[in-house]
């Protein structure tokens, strides 16, 4: 009798409950509407405007290319394409490639993958009027190639969207510190890359100009939030991008889409012109990077970015040149290596592909020890997402008000509510979702602010720990395969894989070494995952289909240490295609 007592007491707690969060959400979703119906007619009339600037811009290039070939109708400019950054740099320093019939070969890819991916935001007309006086920077590292910048990297008289209504038809006055940089080493940027509302996704869609899709799989995601340069050069429309990276958003895109990507470590690339959707966030630092076909490519930028005249413009990055030195070095290693972080089961692919590495790298003589990351669970739910949403999402809420929501983030609804009503979801939602990335989204909307000491401490550990490991580098997984459309959004838990190295401040990119197989999609109907709960079974959907699509690795290194990074991730390149010869 007592014990249907309580069952009963307990039923009747639920259905109060219940009964409540109902109301709560009902009066939430009538602010939502509210807000939102209020600023259609002049939301939608500003994204059609942005619209109409990128046909416009795209219609203006296939013209320009159109009479480039017609007045140029010997020349073959489809070899050019196959060229890797190393041999096109080469034959144009020594005047054997016309910087011109570069420019026109690319922008023709990339007008035809742009049609199939929807991967551009903007052509830059500019280039045009750079590409006449690019003579003028002959010395330059990067003379004549042509680069694409992601959205929110500014260029003169261009917008920075970063996905959001808010930024649309607010050019920004000059261009970003990299930017110049890539111009003053005869680089030049000609188009304008997609990104996620918000930038906070690893998805890659927003209301002003639509999804971008993986070139591999038009039904998977390119990755975010460095989306559009994923889509970009891995469908062939470019061979270097400048993206950005807060949480996976250079190396997520690079592995859906089967191509390098390098996240250094903050700081020690100028930020200033890059925008962030949340600025004067510390915690979890974001970091601009590059993105190519292969990882010498990376370097290369690297080394051009690297120079006086990045350190000149931007006095708060210390001037520490490349190390050529320690990225052509052959010095054995001892690497740290891990299949699975203890917090979210990695799909089959990635497992297999780090053990695959593993035993190229073995048998190349270098030395292995096990690495198991520090309290991943308190990392990821106190330090990483408390510490992006650390003003209770305020920021990015104001952002992105007056525009709709895009469908693939549509989960993240609670930020745009009144910050009493998210203090009373979090109260009542707190004793179900202790495990779960609503939980986090919730804690953070408290707008908890964390205590940067116990980052340090984080960090310090970590550190502390490789250090008892002695090892030089780390080798993990990265996520992969590509998702699911519409995917991203339902899951954050495998953000572990790339966001703890955001918040440790360390280097890391990916290479990608292997495709998805028969094998690997039969293991996956076995997939069950650690928890075993909602957001396991979503990640085996989202990753479901994906036979034949790009796995990568990722690579990592202590703080400062690009170059040794990078030439472990050249080692493993390298490894990987002696094995398949």
């Amino acid at each position: 009798m007592e014990y249907n007592k309580e069952v009963l007491q307990e039923a009747k707690m639920d259905c109060w409950m219940a009964a409540l969060l109902t109301i709560v959400a009902g009066v939430g979703t009538l602010l939502l509407l509210r807000r939102v119906v209020s600023s259609h007619p002049e939301a939608k009339e500003k994204i059609q405007r942005a619209r109409n600037r990128r046909t416009e811009s795209l219609r203006r290039a296939e013209e320009s290319v159109i009479r480039y070939k017609q007045s140029h109708q010997t020349i073959d400019l489809a070899p050019i394409l196959e060229l890797p950054l190393s041999q096109l740099t080469k034959q144009l320093h020594e005047g054997s490639l016309d910087p011109k019939d570069v420019f026109y070969s690319y922008m023709e890819k990339t007008l035809a993958v742009h049609k199939k991916l929807n991967c551009c935001t903007e052509i830059l007309l500019e280039s045009l009027d750079q590409l006449e006086t690019v003579g003028s920077n002959k010395e330059g590292l990067l003379y004549g190639v042509p680069v694409s910048i992601k959205d929110n990297c500014g260029y003169k008289g261009h917008d920075s969207s970063c996905g959001v209504l808010l930024h649309l038809e607010q050019p920004v006055q000059e261009d970003a510190v990299l930017v110049q940089v890539l111009k003053k080493q005869g680089a030049i940027p000609f188009v304008k890359t997609n990104v996620p509302q918000g930038l906070l996704s690893y998805d890659c869609s927003n209301p002003m100009y639509g999804q971008t899709v993986n070139p591999h799989n038009l039904q998977k995601t390119s990755g975010g939030s460095s989306g559009g340069e994923g889509a970009l050069i891995g469908g062939g429309g470019s061979l270097l991008g400048i993206g950005s990276d807060i949480g996976g958003s250079i190396r997520i895109p690079a592995s859906f889409c089967g191509i390098c990507g390098f996240k250094p470590t903050a700081g020690r690339l100028s930020l200033q012109g890059v925008r962030s959707i949340c600025p004067g966030q510390k915690s979890v630092r974001g970091s601009p990077g590059p993105i190519a076909r292969d990882v010498d490519s990376l370097a290369l930028c690297m080394q051009a970015l690297l120079c006086d005249h990045m350190f000149s413009l931007d006095p708060t990055v210390p001037p520490l040149p490349f190390n050529m030195q320690i990225y052509q070095s052959s010095k054995p290693l001892r690497i740290g290596y891990l299949e699975c972080d203890g917090f979210q089961q990695p799909s089959p692919s990635m497992v297999r592909s780090v053990r695959e590495v593993k035993a190229l790298l073995e048998q190349a003589g270098h030395t292995f020890v096990p690495f198991q990351p520090l309290r991943i669970k308190e990392a990821l739910y106190e330090l990483m997402l408390k510490g992006i949403y650390a003003d209770g999402a305020t920021t990015l809420t104001q952002k992105m008000a007056g525009g709709p929501t895009d469908p693939t983030i549509k989960r993240t609804f609670p930020h745009n509510l009144p910050l009493w009503l998210k203090r009373i979801l979090s109260f009542l939602l707190k004793p179900w979702l202790l495990i779960t990335d609503a939980c986090i989204c919730m804690k953070a909307l408290r707008g908890d602010w964390i205590p940067l000491c116990s980052l340090q401490d984080y960090i310090k550990d970590t550190i502390a720990h490789w250090r008892r490991c002695n090892i030089d580098v780390l080798l993990c997984p990265v996520i992969a395969p590509a998702y699911n459309l519409l995917y991203c959004a339902k899951n954050s838990t495998i953000l572990s894989y790339t966001m703890l190295y955001n918040l440790l401040n360390f280097p890391a990119g990916v290479v990608p070494v292997t495709t998805v197989t028969k094998e690997d999609e039969e293991e996956l109907k076995h997939y069950e995952g650690i928890y075993q709960d909602v957001y396991d079974k979503l990640f085996k959907e989202a990753v479901t289909g994906g036979e034949g699509l790009p796995v990568a690795v990722q690579c990592v290194a202590l703080p400062w240490q690009e170059e040794l990074c990078l030439r472990f991730m050249k080692e493993v390149e390298q490894l990987v295609k002696q094995s398949r010869k």
